[in-house]
């Protein structure tokens, strides 16, 4: 089963812990390091999609209607 959301996050929070002890050998850093990559784009991926499913109500003549959500990447 695929790990959330909340779940990856706290996994990135662990690798980044164990990388900033500063305990780990090279090979397990850069293991630890390449590890946190994926999973950071698997969050990244997980808020792409979150985005495309956002939509925001908008009041318009005294109704509301319903508009795709756009992001501000300003």
């Amino acid at each position: 089963m695929s790990k959330s959301f909340e779940e990856k996050m706290e996994m990135l929070e662990e690798i980044v812990a164990e990388l900033e002890k500063g305990d780990l050998n090279l090979d397990d850093s850069v293991s630890k390091f390449e590890e946190g990559i994926k999973i950071s784009k698997e969050c990244n991926k997980i808020l792409e999609e979150a985005e495309k499913k956002i939509t925001i109500l908008v009041e318009k003549d005294g109704k509301m209607t319903e508009e795709d959500f756009e992001a501000n990447n300003d």
